[in-house]
């Protein structure tokens, strides 16, 4: 099965790792602003979704799906539907972090949802990737300096962290605590993470 790959807005700095995490047969759904991404990302969409409210409807001769302006939705996570209901169980959100902090909470909304219905969704931006756990053990690998682990679905426990500095065993963790932000794996280890009860958001952290 494909990947889908959904585009947003928001800036995208190191555009050398982002086409890095690219695959040649990946679908792409540009989302409105994003095609400010389309030159620099040199990956043609499958499909274009938005308002264009902050960017011109380019009519590319591709599918395109016009929204309104006023909507429960935002483009992100309307996008993040249609890639579920097209068949997409993998999917990759790029330019969906960064500047407006509502519309980065909603596309780890977006994340939240996606994996809940089913699907192994992946947020990437300059700084980090970040994935919802929870049911399935994670990991965090050497080449990853730092990672966190914030509950933004509610409370979770049960939760372990081995093969870290900061080591965790039958854990519990709210969203109003910051005890799961910036752990390290040990050097030369793989962090891995399990959760009893509960989702959790994994950060995977490039740098300091």
């Amino acid at each position: 099965m494909r990947r889908c790959v959904i585009v947003g807005g928001a800036a995208i700095g190191d555009y050398g790792r982002v086409r890095a995490a690219l695959r040649q047969d990946d679908y792409l759904i540009y989302c409105d602003s994003g095609l400010r991404h389309l030159e620099a990302l040199g990956m043609p969409p499958a499909l274009v979704v938005g308002d264009f409210d902050s960017h011109a409807d380019p009519r590319l001769p591709v599918e395109t799906i016009v929204l309104p302006r006023e909507k429960d939705d935002t483009d992100t996570f309307f996008a993040a539907r249609e890639a579920l209901r097209r068949g997409f169980t993998e999917i990759l959100l790029l330019g969906a972090a960064g500047q407006r902090l509502d519309h980065t909470l909603g596309n780890v909304a977006a994340l939240l949802w996606l994996q809940k219905n089913g699907a192994h969704a992946l947020l990437l931006d300059d700084y980090a990737e970040m994935e919802i756990v929870g049911g399935e053990p994670a990991s965090v690998g050497s080449r990853f300096p730092y990672f966190s682990l914030l509950a933004v679905d509610g409370p979770a426990s049960g939760i372990c962290v081995e093969g870290a500095k900061f080591p965790l065993r039958d854990a519990s963790l709210s969203f109003a605590t910051s005890l799961g932000v910036s752990n390290e794996p040990l050097p030369g280890q793989t962090a891995r993470i399990t959760v009893g009860c509960g989702r959790l958001l994994l950060l995977r952290v490039f740098a300091g």
